[in-house]
């Protein structure tokens, strides 16, 4: 029995974050999908509404402003609208010195879904832009985003989000733009070989028409309306030459807040899309979506933490155990060795990756646990505490 668990937690973590990185590196190469990106722009470029979702960002709205009227977009064509939701601070006064922009604010506090449905009633135009307050977009993002559009099958686009950090910058930041190298590069596989299951709310795009209210108590908007569009026999075209660009989190606290709510939305999101687990009826879409998004949000994590006591047993148990379950044991400790010095070290600058990659790696999936334990006690709201980010 022990054996059994063994392998079952083994296969379970590998095949979550190296397996399928290999399966689906072998299918985007041998059957990759048809008719993807089309390279050239027929030049009869569509108006786009950019739409903005803020609470208490007049910091950033001057730089944010800067770069959304630097885009290489003709400004005829883009709509720039701003959604100030509870926002307690100078934003709406400071969002009125633009003339070129349109503003909706609201003093209750009801979350940035919320926000977004208020947003979407007033947009006319055939496409929407989402992304951030807090993150800088690409000088090409948009003409790159509009380009997508000009295939049928594609009813969202997903752009890349980076996160810049430095030499000096602590854990928190350092493992954030670890995480998302490796996780662009998943996506990028992914587009090739069917479609990205998910995007990302700094920077996505979808066709206006297929926008569906979402429930007010999600916390993963990003991802329920692109996936909702995906699952009505739509591609989300990943665009990772149209980035946005944003600092890490401020500290390794801030991203725990940041972490154990995106979490909770994951946890929300499988019993939401649970359709989505019929790969007879999906096909490519389930098979992408519960290896790249339901394991690591759901089982994988417990399968992850049960594995070093299973080892422990089977070589404490068994003094003719094979050699290969001695190696594992020690490759674990020493990973788990390496975490708890990342976790000491994680406030101090020029730390190394062999110890905030393991730490890193630990740390987001003790969060899906207790993002588990967050969705039971907001499950009625997706109003949360802002991350403090650095800029």
């Amino acid at each position: 029995m022990n054996y059994f668990a063994f392998w079952a937690c083994f296969l379970l973590v590998f095949y979550t974050y190296v397996g399928y990185a290999l399966v689906i590196y072998i299918l985007s190469k041998y059957w990759p999908y048809k008719n993807q990106l089309i390279n050239s722009s027929s030049g009869n470029l569509p108006v786009l509404t950019l739409c903005i979702a803020a609470y208490n960002e007049e910091d950033i709205i001057p730089i944010k402003m800067d770069n959304c009227l630097s885009l290489n977009y003709p400004s005829d064509k883009l709509r720039i609208l701003w959604v100030i939701d509870g926002s307690n601070d100078n934003s709406h006064t400071i969002l009125k010195e633009y003339s070129n922009i349109d503003i909706l604010f609201k003093p209750e506090r009801l979350g940035k879904t919320a926000a977004l449905n208020r947003a979407m009633v007033h947009i006319d135009t055939e496409y929407v832009v989402f992304t951030d307050a807090n993150c800088l977009l690409s000088q090409d993002a948009l003409l790159l985003i509009a380009n997508q559009f000009e295939a049928k099958s594609v009813g969202c686009v997903s752009g890349e989000k980076r996160v810049a950090f430095y030499d000096e910058d602590t854990t928190s930041s350092k493992g954030e733009g670890f995480y998302w190298k490796y996780e662009s590069y998943l996506k990028k596989l992914d587009n090739q070989y069917y479609t990205t299951v998910g995007a990302a709310g700094e920077l996505f795009a979808i066709r206006t028409a297929l926008f569906e209210p979402v429930e007010e108590n999600i916390l993963l908007d990003d991802f329920v309306i692109s996936m909702r569009i995906a699952r009505s026999g739509y591609r989300i075209a990943y665009t990772p030459e149209a980035y946005a660009v944003e600092r890490g989190s401020l500290n390794i606290e801030e991203e725990k807040k940041r972490k154990v709510r995106i979490a909770a939305g994951g946890w929300q999101s499988v019993i939401l899309f649970s359709n989505l687990l019929n790969i007879f009826k999906f096909g490519k879409l389930s098979f992408q979506y519960i290896s790249h998004r339901v394991l690591r949000w759901t089982i994988t994590p417990f399968a992850l933490f049960l594995l070093l006591p299973i080892n422990i047993v089977l070589v404490v148990e068994n003094h003719d155990v094979s050699i290969f379950y001695i190696f594992t044991l020690i490759a674990q400790i020493l990973f788990y060795l390496l975490a708890f010095i990342g976790y000491l070290k994680r406030d101090e600058e020029n730390i190394k990756k062999v110890f905030f990659i393991p730490f890193y790696f630990m740390f987001m999936n003790v969060n899906v646990i207790e993002g588990l334990i967050y969705l039971k006690n907001k499950s009625t709201s997706a109003v949360w505490e802002k991350s403090k980010r650095k800029f």
